[in-house]
């Protein structure tokens, strides 16, 4: 059983959440912290300087807000959002806060995954901690 379980939910893909988040719990302790992670990809320097002053943060916040509409019938469930991109991030994020468990979904693996990787074998190859792939 693990006390720190993180989920890292593509809010731009149209998977459902529900498997993730109930495998997550199953393998949590009782008491164990979940999170619900969303990586945002970086905005390039170049293009955030045109961007209108506090948009990057409205768009943590709207993210945020659909994380939680998104997770209304999880409770208990923590949120976070961050940037970068999402293999590392999601790595980077698991190492920072002391995570023993990631709960990734996965997509049936195409002719360019095999090439080029996907975000479940980057976190799957890197993480410091146990890794659950669902399909």
């Amino acid at each position: 059983m693990y006390k720190n379980v993180l989920v890292p939910i593509a809010l731009d893909h149209d998977r459902d959440t529900a498997e993730a988040l109930e495998i997550a719990n199953a393998i949590a302790e009782d008491g164990a912290k979940i999170t619900a992670l969303h990586v945002m990809e970086e905005v390039p320097a170049y293009v955030a300087q045109y961007l209108p002053q506090g948009q990057l943060e409205d768009n943590v916040n709207e993210l945020e807000r659909r994380l939680q509409e998104e997770l209304k019938d999880t409770p208990g469930v923590a949120i976070a959002v961050i940037s970068g991109h999402a293999g590392h991030a999601i790595v980077d994020y698991a190492k920072d806060n002391n995570v023993d468990c990631i709960v990734v979904a996965s997509h049936r693996p195409g002719l360019t995954d095999f090439f080029l990787g996907s975000t479940a074998a980057r976190v799957v190859r890197h993480a410091p901690c146990a890794v659950h792939v669902s399909r």
